[in-house]
């Protein structure tokens, strides 16, 4: 392992990091109506915070100033999976350093702030914190905060919180890339690792380009989408977060009640327009941009690329046929009076939970039995590959699907020659076995992490519940977990939050967010002490 290598990297990461958090400053400002000597408080913790990210990249660049051979596989893996560890701890500091309560009157944990920071870098969104949104008043705030009365989060850590979303969306490493552009083959190693699918293919010949244009796609989204939710009567600061979560796929919201707050079917169609958007893959925003030679004086665009993908055809398609079922089963349970609110609902948190975003218009968790087991099996799912959307990705289960057709041929045709073949591409025999690998290791740490997390809960913990509840509870914190989705079932759920989990359980669902962004393998390999060795 070429260390120095590693850690001038991780101390460029670090400093990124730490510019980063200077956006949450201006939000730190008295206005509004907030408490001054509350928002004091947090400009000064978010300050520390920079300081500390500088002075860790500084020592990290020191120690690798000698740095001088390439990037290689082995180098990428690390400064990937440790990039996202160092992230996760440095973007907690502002949890740690500002007046920020998980409970009344009770400060955030080293356990409890990674958790909130790794959710955010992951665009997971499951969250510690309780109570979100600002009490009106100055009085009322400094009285709150002083007597620690009731859970009160600075709007300069929201903001972080949030904007952990937009960062981690197209991906800290992709913006690394981005920026620094000398890495040549090592970063075309890192975008490999960083960006999710097992089809990962460049959309230019320079690496440097291919983040640049990604970013560039991703940037104009959110400009967008922040100026519409603007224009249908959100605030600049409401507008930004929703519009960081929506785009990366997160969930963060301002509000307690998430999305369902603002109660505007506007709102609500913007953000699942965007939401559908995010969870499609960024090579087709390029093929739609991209042009081909001119017939007759005029540019024709890629429409038919677009809309032929076979990835693209089949999430939209998902979102169809099950959004229509969830709403005939709310309808037939007269959950709710109407066709129209059946579909209003079932659409939005259709689309919330299979594009891993999270946001929430109602609490699906009371929902019929059979609505949350489709939310739970649309949590497997997910978004595309190249998209800021986590789960396993509708590519995967549509190669599955070929290889367990091939595979059934040769059940009773032994003799069969057949390459694998997706919507006419032949495609190589290596992606069908990593596929099958792939879900193996999704459901063998599914299962053990499930066990794990109902052994290390307390007894006490669950007092009052039946142990079907914490099953449940716990199955469901597990998947939203590893998938990146963030509300799970039961007291997770959209309108609940992970507090109830002692510390060693939250532990284990950040581990399982990392593992889940970086689709296993950057992780795993963290743990195998090969990896770590001079060869």
């Amino acid at each position: 392992m070429n260390w120095p290598l590693v850690s001038k990297m991780l101390g460029h990461l670090s400093l990124l990091i730490g510019g980063a958090m200077i956006v949450a400053l201006p939000w730190s400002f008295p206005m509004f109506g907030q408490a001054v000597s509350f928002e004091r408080q947090s400009f000064i913790g978010v300050l520390e915070s920079i300081g500390i990210s500088v002075v860790v990249g500084l020592m990290l660049q020191f120690v690798g100033r000698n740095a001088k051979d390439s990037l290689l596989r082995k180098e990428a893996l690390a400064v990937v999976g440790l990039g996202w560890v160092l992230s996760g701890i440095l973007g907690g500091l502002p949890y740690l350093l500002t007046p920020t309560y998980r409970v009344e009157g009770v400060s955030l944990s080293v356990p409890d702030a990674m958790f909130e920071s790794v959710s955010g870098f992951t665009t997971t969104g499951a969250s510690i914190l309780t109570q979100l949104e600002v009490p009106l008043g100055i009085a009322d705030c400094e009285a709150a905060a002083n007597d620690g009365l009731i859970a009160y989060i600075p709007r300069s850590v929201l903001f972080w919180r949030s904007f952990t979303h937009w960062l981690g969306g197209m991906g800290i490493i992709v913006l690394f890339v981005a920026i620094l552009g000398q890495l040549g083959a090592g970063g075309k190693a890192l975008m490999r690792r960083e960006v999710p699918g097992p089809i990962a293919d460049s959309v230019r010949p320079r690496i440097r380009e291919t983040a640049m244009l990604m970013w560039t796609i991703y940037l104009s989204f959110t400009v967008l989408m922040t100026i519409v939710l603007c224009g249908q009567g959100m605030s600049v600061f409401d507008s930004l977060c929703h519009t960081f979560g929506t785009l990366a796929t997160g969930g963060f919201s301002t509000r307690n009640a998430s999305v369902g707050a603002f109660n505007n079917v506007g709102m609500e169609v913007t953000i699942t327009i965007f939401m559908i958007a995010a969870g499609t893959n960024f090579n087709l925003y390029y093929l739609l941009l991209r042009k081909k030679e001119r017939q007759g004086g005029k540019p024709i665009t890629r429409l038919g690329a677009f809309f032929s993908d076979p990835e693209f055809r089949a999430y939209l398609c998902i979102i169809a046929v099950t959004t229509i079922g969830l709403s005939a089963i709310l309808l037939m349970e007269k959950t709710y009076a109407t066709a129209g609110a059946s579909l209003r609902h079932s659409l939005f948190n259709v689309v919330a939970v299979m594009t891993t975003t999270g946001f929430g218009t109602e609490d699906f968790a009371k929902w019929p039995e059979f609505s949350r087991a489709i939310l739970l099996l649309l949590m497997f799912v997910g978004g595309c590959s190249g998209s800021t959307g986590g789960g396993v990705k509708v590519i995967r289960f549509l190669v599955l699907w070929q290889v367990l057709k091939l595979e059934a041929d040769r059940a009773f045709r032994p003799n069969l020659v057949r390459p694998l073949r997706l919507a006419g591409s032949r495609m190589d025999e290596s992606v069908g076995r990593d596929v099958l690998v792939y879900f193996c290791l999704i459901a063998m740490i599914f299962s053990t992490s499930w066990a794990g997390l109902i052994a290390m809960e307390p007894a006490d913990q669950w007092a009052g519940e039946t142990s079907a509840e914490k099953l449940t509870d716990c199955a469901g914190a597990v998947a939203a977990t590893l998938n990146n989705i963030g509300p799970g079932l039961g007291i997770c759920g959209p309108h609940g939050n992970y507090t109830a989990f002692s510390e060693c359980s939250k532990l284990l669902l950040t581990l399982l967010m990392l593992l889940g962004r970086l689709e296993l393998f950057a992780i795993i390999v963290l743990f195998m002490p090969g990896f770590w060795k001079n060869q």
